[in-house]
């Protein structure tokens, strides 16, 4: 199972026991999307059979077993759209937990959305798309990358307080849980995708002490399950 971690020294005083939670960002599962299209917010987009199989996996893997101790999850939280509502699913009942829904960690916006995206056949051999494209460091073809921070870390401080010395999993799309990995790291958000570290039903994990991130780690438990999967550009 693929992960890498990431630490930053803790700033505490000595004799304080600040509480320690987790907050996970999880990337949900396989879409259904035999036309290739970048789907974006749109209504309808639902998990694949894999998908399915993928969101259990994680469900499996965060319940525990002779090689993994049980995470201690106290809320669900999911994107309003259908994808990541049904990755949470099984997560929220092996923990017998309602899932909550947050608009705040939806897809981010997107010109392209419902098209295919490309050279050949796709939208980018269309002049009247390029205009969309002048600006990578903002980005100028959808919603601004310090917008998507913005919400993504506002959702995030909601859940660490709510689930004060436990855990909590946010079920959300790439872009969003890799652009809030940049930014709560220190590193530029203007990157390469095809760089990214957030593959499908991936959890990247922010561990606090107290109100203070200490250490991100990221973890695949559907790593093997990969292979099979659309390789589209997906969210």
């Amino acid at each position: 199972m693929p992960s890498t971690s990431e630490s930053r020294a803790p700033d505490s005083t000595p004799g304080d026991f600040p509480a320690r939670t987790i907050v996970h960002l999880m990337r949900h599962g396989e879409v259904h999307n035999p036309q290739g299209v970048l789907y974006g917010r749109l209504p309808g987009y639902v998990l694949s059979d894999l998908g399915h199989e993928m969101a259990q996996q994680v469900a499996d893997f965060l319940a525990g077993d002779r090689n993994n101790p049980r995470a201690d999850i106290a809320h669900v939280i999911a994107s309003p759209l259908e994808r990541a509502q049904q990755t949470a699913a099984p997560i929220a009942q092996a923990f017998d937990l309602k899932i909550q829904t947050d608009e705040r960690i939806i897809e981010a916006g997107n010109h392209f959305e419902g098209l295919t995206f490309g050279v050949g056949d796709g939208s980018l051999k269309r002049p009247t798309h390029w205009r969309h494209l002048y600006n990578p460091f903002r980005p100028s073809w959808g919603e601004p990358y310090a917008q998507q921070v913005a919400r993504m870390s506002a959702a995030i401080d909601d859940a660490r307080i709510a689930a004060t010395g436990r855990e909590a999993i946010l079920v959300s799309h790439q872009l969003p849980v890799w652009i809030t990995r940049l930014a709560l790291t220190g590193r530029r958000l203007w990157h390469d995708p095809r760089r990214r570290e957030c593959s499908l039903a991936s959890l990247t994990s922010f561990e606090y002490l107290g109100d203070e991130l200490v250490n991100v780690r990221y973890c695949e438990p559907a790593a093997d399950l990969l292979p099979g999967a659309n390789k589209v550009a997906g969210a």
